[in-house]
């Protein structure tokens, strides 16, 4: 139950993540079809079916904790984990991922290792959390949950900002050429 922050983050980003994708789903089917071989419709139509399954999950998952949810967490955040270090092994033109249905930045180990923690600490929560509604669950927290809740939500910006602009601040230091150790 200690995870239950990190849980909580990773179901706010999947509901978050899901939601954007289901609305802008192009650039999501681009990195897709880039591994799989569709074509861009069909692939468009698969990528907003799976994130609003994603939105679902994550939202169902944030409301209603439980073994069955916080497995199908995991999974999710293992699947992208293995799809984007399937692109990275290949050097594949993941330009980006479409993580949050814009064209954000282009993946990373960073979002490889990001995705691999939340699904590992969905995992641990799978194993631990007795099923019920959110404030059940977090009444046994200090101060009935509200420190754990703010720092979720915490956490997942800044899981946010390092998936999107971190990365694209990598992203445009290699455009412009700007090599470690140079500068003035």
């Amino acid at each position: 139950m200690e995870l239950i922050g990190p849980y909580l983050a990773a179901c706010l980003l999947l509901l978050a993540a899901g939601a954007a994708k289901a609305v802008r789903p192009a650039d999501t089917a681009r990195a897709v079809s880039s591994v799989v071989p569709m074509t861009l419709a069909t692939t468009q139509v698969l990528v907003r079916t799976g994130a609003v399954v994603e939105a679902v999950v994550g939202a169902v998952a944030l409301v209603h904790p439980s073994a069955v949810a916080a497995a199908l967490v995991a999974a999710s955040y293992a699947a992208f984990a293995v799809f984007v270090s399937v692109v990275l092994a290949r050097g594949g033109p993941l330009a980006t991922c479409g993580c949050f249905g814009k064209p954000d930045t282009p993946a990373t180990r960073l979002h490889v290792v990001v995705n691999a923690l939340l699904a590992a600490s969905s995992a641990a929560v799978a194993a631990t959390v007795p099923s019920g509604w959110l404030p059940t669950v977090l009444a046994h927290q200090p101060w009935r949950g509200i420190p754990v809740v703010l720092l979720s939500v915490l956490c997942a910006w800044l899981v946010f900002l390092a998936l999107s602009r971190l990365a694209e601040l990598g992203a445009a230091r290699r455009l412009l050429g700007v090599t470690r150790g140079a500068g003035a």
